[in-house]
């Protein structure tokens, strides 16, 4: 509803600009027109965020929310190596990027033939 309110004091601001010859109506046509448009462009935009919102009742409520902060704030446990190719007994420690790991992949099993690109 606020939506044509704002487009029909638009049109009124623009329509009173054109057809007057008077400073002072010229003026308020001015006026209404602009608080008009900036007011039409408000009320589309308010209305395409609550279109957009999610409802109230699917909001977490403050118990969850507090559940949630306390399961982030434990501290994760670390993943074990066991599956991993570097976890061999005598193998060298965990290598610290990609070049590295291919490396040492290489370093330690030499069935495994470095691939050149």
């Amino acid at each position: 509803m606020a939506r044509w309110i704002m487009l029909g004091l638009t049109i009124l601001g623009a329509a009173l600009m054109f057809s007057t010859k008077s400073v002072g109506l010229l003026s308020i046509g001015l006026l209404c027109a602009v608080v008009g448009f900036f007011g039409f462009v408000f009320v589309v935009v308010a209305d395409r965020v609550s279109a957009s919102a999610r409802p109230e009742t699917s909001m977490a409520a403050a118990d969850d929310l507090a559940a949630l902060r306390k399961r982030a704030t434990l501290p994760r446990p670390r993943p074990s190596n066991a599956g991993s190719a570097l976890a061999r007994p005598g193998a060298d420690a965990a290598p610290t990027s990609p070049a590295n790991e291919a490396l040492s992949i290489d370093a330690s099993d030499s069935s495994v033939r470095r691939q050149t690109s």
